[in-house]
């Protein structure tokens, strides 16, 4: 394989896509205005050849700006891939789609193993797990085994496959989509893998006005064909350590704190968000201070993250499946952002 390097305990050759995983940590910040800037730019130009609301889009660009995964959910036709691929475009680097189907089979995710007549050792040859961007599509028709492939990749940026484990690009975002009205041939997420998505939400239909520019622009049915990229895959990185630079005061952190306990003995929840619940939740409120052009964050930031970040962490007691069921997900937290004191602005 060229440009592969061979492990010589396991004769196991290794592609260049492990080889060359990027590594954040050598990335420099942005300065808040310019990442505000970048993010701007980032959701004007997705604005521009989507169709769906402004608020589902700069969700993505903070979940991306945060360094986690993203879920979408909702009826069928009202443009989650188109979303999903549109990112792909604007930040640059290298993506790949897959449709998840019932008989996926976890070495199609993250790749195999093949001998090689030429060479003597078995060849690693990465699977389409091993892109900046990974489009999950339509995620819960894969079977359980399957989906468990994505956890450690999802997680922890790894890949381990036959005894060996191999590093992931960086950025790394994994988009998936899933259809919640049908059940036949579906297999729902389990609450380990939805509890890797950062955030989670629904596009709903578009408005009048949208729709009617679909039938009436034919640029609309192809979208994509007007999106420029807007960035590289360095600058992802340095808008996310930008991120991870705003300050969170102690006040803040308690009250992000309390908001998920509070899921963790509210009326109707059998199970809470977990810590990592309230991790991610301060990451993304770092990245909502960011894109606001601040380098702290404020309760605010905080409260229009906490639904996105908290609903499809908790288990109903009456826990179904589809629409129902994550609606009242999203009014219990929306429930609690009402009831958790706020800290007063002097103490933030």
């Amino acid at each position: 394989m060229q440009g592969g390097t061979i492990h010589q305990e396991t004769g196991v050759s290794v592609g260049k896509p492990t080889d060359e995983a990027h590594s954040g940590e050598t990335a420099h910040p942005l300065d808040p205005t310019s990442a505000a800037a970048l993010i701007a730019r980032l959701a004007d130009t997705l604005a521009g050849v989507l169709s769906c609301s402004r608020d589902v889009i700069d969700l993505a660009i903070l979940t991306v700006a945060a360094g986690g995964h993203l879920l979408l959910e909702d009826v069928p036709g009202v443009g989650k891939t188109t979303l999903a691929r549109a990112m792909s475009v604007a930040i640059g680097g290298e993506s790949r789609r897959i449709q998840f189907t019932p008989d996926l089979l976890p070495s199609d995710l993250t790749g195999v193993s093949i001998y090689s007549q030429a060479t003597g050792r078995f060849e690693f040859h990465p699977g389409p797990l091993f892109a900046n961007i990974v489009i999950a599509d339509e995620v819960n028709r894969a079977n359980p085994k399957a989906q468990s492939a994505m956890l450690e990749a999802m997680g922890e940026r790894q890949i381990s496959v036959d005894g060996r484990t191999h590093a992931l690009p960086d950025p790394y975002v994994v988009i998936a989509t899933q259809n919640p009205i049908e059940l036949e041939g579906t297999y729902p997420l389990p609450e380990a893998q939805l509890d890797r998505f950062m955030t989670c939400t629904s596009f709903g239909y578009p408005s009048a006005e949208a729709e009617s520019a679909m039938l009436t622009g034919g640029h609309m049915l192809r979208p994509l064909e007007g999106l420029n990229r807007v960035c590289e895959p360095d600058d992802v990185l340095s808008m996310r350590r930008a991120a991870e630079q705003v300050h969170l005061s102690d006040d803040v952190a308690d009250y992000i704190v309390a908001l998920v306990a509070a899921t963790r003995g509210r009326d109707g929840v059998r199970y809470g968000a977990s810590p990592r619940g309230s991790l991610y939740l301060a990451a993304m409120a770092r990245a909502h201070a960011l894109a606001d052009g601040r380098a702290y964050v404020i309760p605010d930031d905080v409260q229009a993250l906490a639904v996105p970040v908290l609903a499809h962490r908790i288990v109903l007691a009456d826990a179904g499946y589809g629409f129902a069921s994550m609606g009242r997900a999203r009014d219990v937290i929306a429930g609690l952002v009402s009831d958790v004191p706020v800290p007063r602005p002097e103490r933030v």
